[in-house]
Order: structure tokens, then sequence, then C-alpha cells
């Protein structure tokens, strides 16, 4: 998970993020990834979504995730 999070750092490092996120500012952004991931799913089943959406799901689950890893470290 050190690497991970020591990659996800890096990345935001070269971009010069840093200064965006303070704690306050990536738990809102856990939340508002949290809410695309869930928009998803409005008004379709589950296996709509998996079918049609996979790599959209992928990309707001890694949001969400990276989000809080950064949160967590």
């Amino acid at each position: 998970m050190k690497s991970i999070i020591d990659e996800i750092n890096t990345f935001r490092d070269e971009r010069e993020w840093r200064q965006f996120h303070s704690e306050k500012d990536l738990a809102i952004s856990v939340s508002l990834e949290a809410n695309e991931l869930l928009e998803l799913f409005q008004w379709k089943t589950s296996e709509e979504v998996i079918e049609t959406k996979r790599e959209n799901l992928k990309e707001e689950i890694a949001d969400v995730v990276i989000y809080a890893y950064m949160l967590a470290d």
C-alpha cells in the first residue's frame, strides 16, 4: 500500500496539486467522486451498468480510492 500512496503523491507533486489537497478538500472530493459513481447506477440495474459502463465504473472507483488514500496519508 505504501508504494501505491507514493505513486499517487508523486503524480500529485509533479503537477504541483498539493496546495489544493487539504484534508477538507480531499474529504469533499471523496464524497463528490462517490456521488459520480452512484450516478452511473441511477435508474439502471447493476447488470446494465456493468455491461455498458464498465470503464466509467473503473474510473470513478479509482477516483474515490485515490482521494481516500490521499486523505488517509
